[in-house]
Protein backbone atom coordinates (compact mmCIF):
# COMPACT_ATOMS: atom_id res chain seq x y z
CA UNK A 1 0.00 0.00 0.00
CA UNK A 2 1.42 3.57 -0.81
CA UNK A 3 -0.28 5.18 2.07
CA UNK A 4 -2.05 8.11 0.07
CA UNK A 5 -4.23 10.35 1.51
CA UNK A 6 -6.42 8.81 -1.40
CA UNK A 7 -6.39 5.34 -0.49
CA UNK A 8 -6.66 6.07 3.47
CA UNK A 9 -9.54 8.23 2.51
CA UNK A 10 -11.01 5.12 0.43
CA UNK A 11 -10.34 2.71 3.42
CA UNK A 12 -12.47 4.30 6.11
CA UNK A 13 -15.29 5.30 3.35
CA UNK A 14 -15.63 1.76 2.19
CA UNK A 15 -16.37 0.24 5.76
CA UNK A 16 -18.14 1.42 8.42
CA UNK A 17 -16.01 0.81 11.28
CA UNK A 18 -11.78 0.96 10.56
CA UNK A 19 -9.46 0.48 13.24
CA UNK A 20 -5.57 1.70 11.86
CA UNK A 21 -3.54 -1.05 14.16
CA UNK A 22 -0.14 -2.52 15.28
CA UNK A 23 -0.31 -5.99 14.23
CA UNK A 24 -3.93 -7.53 13.52
CA UNK A 25 -6.84 -8.52 15.75
CA UNK A 26 -6.02 -12.26 16.02
CA UNK A 27 -1.85 -11.45 16.88
CA UNK A 28 -1.89 -7.45 18.24
CA UNK A 29 1.33 -6.28 18.57
CA UNK A 30 0.77 -3.39 21.28
CA UNK A 31 -1.40 -3.59 24.43
CA UNK A 32 -3.73 -0.56 23.20
CA UNK A 33 -4.00 -1.67 19.60
CA UNK A 34 -5.57 -4.86 21.35
CA UNK A 35 -7.87 -3.31 23.80
CA UNK A 36 -8.96 -1.46 20.51
CA UNK A 37 -10.08 -4.44 18.37
CA UNK A 38 -11.75 -6.36 21.85
CA UNK A 39 -14.11 -2.95 21.51
CA UNK A 40 -15.06 -3.49 18.15
CA UNK A 41 -15.31 -7.50 18.57
CA UNK A 42 -17.23 -6.11 21.44
CA UNK A 43 -19.24 -4.30 19.92
CA UNK A 44 -20.32 -6.98 17.18
CA UNK A 45 -20.13 -5.57 13.88
CA UNK A 46 -17.73 -6.20 11.37
CA UNK A 47 -14.42 -3.82 11.01
CA UNK A 48 -11.45 -3.62 8.78
CA UNK A 49 -8.33 -3.68 10.23
CA UNK A 50 -5.24 -2.08 9.12
CA UNK A 51 -1.88 -3.28 9.93
CA UNK A 52 0.65 -0.48 10.38
CA UNK A 53 3.40 -2.01 10.88
CA UNK A 54 3.66 -3.84 7.40
CA UNK A 55 5.23 -0.63 5.53
CA UNK A 56 7.69 1.98 7.67
CA UNK A 57 5.60 4.72 6.16
CA UNK A 58 2.26 3.87 7.31
CA UNK A 59 2.34 5.43 11.11
CA UNK A 60 3.45 8.91 9.85
CA UNK A 61 0.97 8.80 6.92
CA UNK A 62 -1.47 7.71 9.07
CA UNK A 63 -0.79 10.12 11.80
CA UNK A 64 -0.68 12.82 9.00
CA UNK A 65 -3.59 12.29 7.19
CA UNK A 66 -5.86 11.53 10.30
CA UNK A 67 -4.10 14.55 12.06
CA UNK A 68 -3.87 12.02 15.05
CA UNK A 69 -0.64 11.51 16.77
CA UNK A 70 -0.91 7.95 18.18
CA UNK A 71 -2.45 4.42 16.86
CA UNK A 72 -4.66 2.79 17.03
CA UNK A 73 -6.85 4.84 15.31
CA UNK A 74 -10.61 4.06 15.16
CA UNK A 75 -13.19 5.27 12.36
CA UNK A 76 -16.86 4.92 12.30
CA UNK A 77 -18.56 5.46 9.27
CA UNK A 78 -15.47 7.29 8.29
CA UNK A 79 -15.28 9.99 11.26
CA UNK A 80 -12.30 9.64 13.44
CA UNK A 81 -12.95 8.86 16.93
CA UNK A 82 -10.02 8.26 18.63
CA UNK A 83 -7.75 5.66 20.48
CA UNK A 84 -8.14 2.51 22.23
CA UNK A 85 -9.30 4.98 25.58
CA UNK A 86 -12.26 6.63 24.13
CA UNK A 87 -13.61 3.78 22.33
CA UNK A 88 -13.28 2.00 25.05
CA UNK A 89 -15.05 4.82 26.85
CA UNK A 90 -17.89 5.17 24.00
CA UNK A 91 -18.20 1.38 24.44
CA UNK A 92 -19.33 1.75 27.94
CA UNK A 93 -21.34 4.61 28.03
CA UNK A 94 -23.58 3.42 24.52
CA UNK A 95 -22.61 5.96 22.40
CA UNK A 96 -20.37 3.96 20.03
CA UNK A 97 -23.24 1.96 19.42
CA UNK A 98 -25.43 5.00 19.17
CA UNK A 99 -22.75 6.34 16.40
CA UNK A 100 -22.53 3.39 14.98
CA UNK A 101 -26.11 2.89 14.70
CA UNK A 102 -27.46 6.36 13.56
CA UNK A 103 -24.19 6.03 10.62
CA UNK A 104 -25.98 3.28 9.25
CA UNK A 105 -29.27 4.33 9.36
CA UNK A 106 -28.48 7.47 7.14
CA UNK A 107 -26.94 5.67 4.70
Amino acid sequence: MDWTEQELQAIVDEHALVLFMKGTPNEPQCGFSNRAAQVLQQLGEPFAAVNILTDPRAIPSVCNWADFPTMPQVYVHGELIGGSDIALEMLQDGSLREMFDAGRDSN
